[in-house]
């Protein structure tokens, strides 16, 4: 059997590739795109087509750091549109030899899941509760409504986490089923999940690392707090939005009459008081946090307040007097030009707070109400009366008790003015965050200056240079990552006051007066890990010794979830827990991704990397759009505006919604479009329709099934390949395959996509047709060298086009290769230009567009005409620019008998004319007559 050009491998041929023997062509009767999946998902599963090849080298290897998607409901279009351009390239590099290291991650760890657990089983989670290896949920879903908070059980977090596992399974399973539907080439044996033993350990075992080199720490300090949450919130976390709101026009009291006289006479707002005093005002949105002013701020430039730095004000209502302080970043242009710094209303608050060394006087509760009892900074009997009145309150009500003492006192001057502010929210809440003060666990990570003593770098320095060292697909998403590491302010807050999560394995001592020592940590070693502190027990103690005098307690926070995901390099390829294959496949190859990601899971996971191992955790990161709706707006679960996939997937086959996906370049933007699904289809039964035309030459459909199953296998030998137009044919394809696997090595899968579907559409919609009555020969009257030459053409084309679509319509090429080979078209060698290039020799791929051209004027004609392609042309005068002229008489053989010439073909130059191919003159004959399709009898 002669060996085909495109399946011929390079010297060293990967052990990777399948052998695939040709066969007689077994074509079906009728093709359609319908059930493939299922057909060809189950084989692939039971054949391990996918699956990792433990044998491979590093060098052999290309390993894929895959998103775990969050199992808390269900994908959308957006998860298969990023996840179909990670397969693509997958599937490529298997096709190329390589050992492809393709796992799946579940990132159950999360508020999502916490929300639908205590819904699904009508549970609550209360740490400081004992472990109940019996318990039973009192319910377990289906009843359609949520569980009432106060309707739910409280139970301890091992149990809470036993029923986060138990649902997310239920989960994965769905998630699972649908991606294999798909067709994603994932290897499912290699799976990890973020809440799972495995995570656990690896999560535990690198913070504890992280706080052995000193790049943990706990600190006491002021951060953002979601309060319907009841966590705190990371910087990366983040989200701006507008707010409604209102300013007040708060009137502070000037203590020092002189310094007001001198503040006036600069030009200074000086305001004379309903009872004498001298008052500066101030505009403030928070005027509920005025019992928690320490200063009042100015430019130190802003020469109206220069004489009022170094006195003080009393603040109204209260009549707590704060210092008058300049500061660079106060607005001199904002307003009155001097604001009122609280503990804490604002970031900004937190900047002069820690510049000025200013008091901490907090009155907010991680709650969200106003602390209940009375602050000692609060002396004056009109101040304790109405701050008595605050306390417990949210800070709604709270405001409004403010704003009608301070309106009663006349030191609200004028009414509150509408406003619209840019607010900070948790990403995932619905409230403004709050700024609360307490303990928090932090990893390092640039945002505060910090020199790394394994490097003796700078940190944020050193992460600078990682982006430098990491190739982004596409490059001009780098500059994201560099402006996140350039804007930090502050590191890395990774506790959580969550429950289903990674817990941190740490434990502290009770001292004799019963009083909790935070920094007397107690560790575990690396060997018992996982651990819970709220459940296990440190070293040296008893479980009778949890929260007694000269005992110890336990760590309740867990660590953000990005936390972990962060380490999912790490995680999916067996660090700590299979050291062969971690050796196999790290640092890993590409890490596939959202961009609106890159400043937590891109950024962290290159920060844990730095920090364990002093290298990028991946060579590549490939850098996925969004997903648009029909108003242009992103496509996300929480504006209620996506697409599910499976009733498209069920529609249109996932070929053609792969199609769709694959056709969108990384990192831009794609608006969702049926009507680009719908093409995806049409590509999919044209491969199959064409496909089934090419390698049915010489097959008598008349002749029964023994006589079909001794046609022989398709030839493939380029030796066979002798018209002009057929190594034309062969030159086009060379040049294709070549521009593919540029795109593909480039990241460029949609331009491989591109290239091909080009080339395929000219296949069908000119060669095929050119060549059709040659290569069918059903009167025999043809040279037996040119119906071998066209039809070796077309079976090479088809063997060569499966394979370049393979990775985009998986299921579609799947089933053409079993028509006539053995094996699997996704174990198959990648095609090779060089012997598809040697066999065209000096052809010219133009010969093929020149021919469609000349081929196209003609259907023109009869189109016009409004007459078959079937009636003859009897005579035709076909104008053809100059140059194009001897590749049409190149074609006039193949060119008269598709076009159904009969008489004279007259080819006349068009010289020095740029313009198409043209008839200039045509005599059509008789449309031959419609068969008879009445009924007989």
């Amino acid at each position: 059997m002669s060996q085909t050009p495109t399946a011929e491998q390079p010297a060293e041929q990967s052990p990777r590739i399948l052998p695939s023997e040709l066969h007689s062509p077994r074509v079906p009767e009728r093709v359609n795109t319908d059930g493939l999946e299922e057909t060809w998902k189950e084989r692939w599963e039971r054949e391990g087509i996918y699956a990792f090849d433990r044998s491979a080298q590093r060098h052999e290897v290309f390993s894929i750091d895959t998103p775990p998607p969050t199992v808390s409901g269900s994908l959308h279009v957006g998860h298969v549109f990023s996840y179909t351009h990670t397969d693509t390239l997958a599937r490529f590099q298997r096709m190329r030899g390589k050992a492809v290291f393709y796992p799946m991650g579940w990132d159950d760890n999360g508020l999502p899941t916490e929300r639908r657990v205590q819904n699904y089983f009508g549970v609550r989670c209360d740490p400081s509760l004992p472990y109940d290896p019996d318990f039973t949920p009192p319910h377990t879903g289906g009843e359609g409504k949520s569980i009432k908070a106060r309707d739910q059980v409280p139970i301890s977090r091992r149990n809470f986490v036993e029923l986060c596992e138990r649902l997310t399974a239920l989960d994965e399973a769905q998630f699972e089923a649908l991606w294999r539907h798909l067709g994603l080439s994932v290897d499912w044996k290699q799976n990890y999940q973020t809440i799972g033993t495995r995570a656990r350990k690896v999560a535990q075992t690198a913070f504890l690392r992280n706080l052995a080199r000193g790049e943990a720490y706990q600190a006491q300090a002021p951060g953002l707090w979601d309060v319907t949450f009841g966590t705190a919130v990371a910087q990366a976390e983040i989200e701006s939005r507008e707010y409604p709101g209102f300013y007040h026009r708060l009137a502070f009291h000037v203590v020092d009459p002189d310094a007001a006289a001198t503040a006036a006479a600069a030009g200074a707002p000086i305001e004379t008081g309903p009872g004498g005093t001298s008052d500066v005002c101030i505009e403030t949105t928070r005027p509920e946090l005025l019992a928690a002013c320490v200063a009042l701020v100015a430019h130190p430039d802003d020469e109206r307040y220069q004489p009022l730095f170094g006195t003080t004000v009393a603040s109204p209502v209260f009549g707590v007097e704060v210092p008058v302080l300049p500061h660079p970043e106060a607005e001199m242009d904002k307003g009155a030009g001097i604001a009122m710094c609280c503990t804490f209303g604002d970031t900004t608050d937190i900047d002069w707070w820690r510049d000025l060394n200013l008091p901490l006087r907090a009155i907010l509760r991680k709650d969200g109400r106003i602390e209940t009892e009375t602050p000692a900074w609060i002396t004056t009997e009109t101040g304790r009366r109405v701050y008595g009145e605050m306390a417990g309150k949210t800070t709604y009500s709270a405001r409004q008790v403010m704003v009608d003492e301070l309106r009663a006192s006349g030191e609200m001057r004028g009414e509150p003015t509408k406003t619209t502010r840019q607010t900070n929210f948790f990403e995932k809440g619905d409230k403004p965050l709050e700024i609360v003060t307490s303990r928090q666990w932090y990893i390092r990570n640039g945002g505060k200056p910090w020199t790394n003593p394994a490097s003796g770098k700078d940190l944020a320095a050193e992460l600078l240079e990682r982006g430098q060292e990491l190739s982004f697909y596409p490059d001009f998403m780098r500059v994201r990552y560099e402006n996140w590491v350039g804007g930090l302010n502050n590191d890395w807050l990774i506790s959580r006051q969550r429950f289903f999560g990674v817990p941190f394995p740490l434990w502290y001592r009770v001292g004799e007066d019963g009083e909790v020592d935070y920094d007397a940590v107690i560790t575990p070693e690396e060997s018992a890990l996982p651990v819970d502190p709220s459940s296990d027990v440190p070293a040296g103690y008893t479980e009778d010794q949890r929260g007694k005098p000269g005992g110890f307690v336990g760590e309740l926070d867990i660590m953000d979830t990005w936390a972990t995901s962060s380490l999912s390099p790490q995680l999916a390829s067996g660090w700590l827990t299979d050291a062969d294959l971690f050796e196999r496949v790290y640092p890993m190859d590409l890490r596939p991704q959202g961009q609106d990601i890159i400043r937590t899971w891109l950024f962290t996971s290159v920060v844990r990397a730095n920090l364990e191992f002093g290298a990028l955790p991946w060579a590549n990161a490939g850098l996925s759009g969004w997903i648009l709706d029909s108003d242009h707006k992103k496509m996300s679960k929480s504006k209620g505006n996506v697409v599910t996939p499976m009733g498209l997937l069920e529609k249109y086959g996932s070929d053609a919604v792969r199609y769709w996906a694959a056709s969108a370049r990384l990192g831009l933007d794609a608006a969702f479009e049926e009507t680009q699904i719908k093409i995806g289809r049409r590509l999919a039964i044209k491969i199959l329709n064409a496909s089934k035309f090419a390698l049915s030459m010489g097959i008598p459909w008349d002749a029964d099934a023994a006589a079909k199953a001794a046609v022989p296998a398709p030839s493939l030998d380029a030796a066979d390949v002798t018209e002009p137009i057929d190594r034309a044919v062969l030159a086009a394809l060379a040049d294709v395959v070549d521009a593919a696997t540029t795109a593909f090595e480039g990241f460029e899968h949609s331009r491989a996509l591109e290239v091909t579907e080009s080339l395929f559409w000219t296949f069908c919609d000119d060669y095929i047709e050119l060549v059709k009555d040659r290569a069918n020969d059903f009167d025999g009257s043809h040279d037996p060298a040119a119906v071998r030459s066209a039809r070796t053409t077309l079976a090479i084309a088809v063997d060569t086009f499966v394979r370049l679509f393979a990775p985009f319509l998986p299921f579609a090429t799947e089933e053409v290769w079993s028509w006539y080979r053995t094996g699997s078209v996704h174990r198959a060698a990648w095609p090779q230009a060089a012997p598809l290039r040697e066999a065209a020799g000096d052809a010219d791929r133009a010969l093929v567009d020149h021919a469609g051209a000349a081929l196209a004027a003609l259907r023109k004609v009869k189109s016009e005409a409004k007459t078959s392609q079937k009636t003859p042309i009897l005579s035709v005068q076909l104008v053809v620019p100059e140059d194009a002229v001897l590749a049409v008489e190149a074609v006039r053989a193949d060119l008269t008998q598709a076009a159904k010439v009969t008489g004279p073909l007259v080819l006349s130059p068009a010289s020095g004319e740029a313009a198409p191919v043209r008839v200039a003159a045509v005599e059509l004959g008789e449309a031959p007559a419609k068969p008879n399709r009445s009924k007989q009898g």
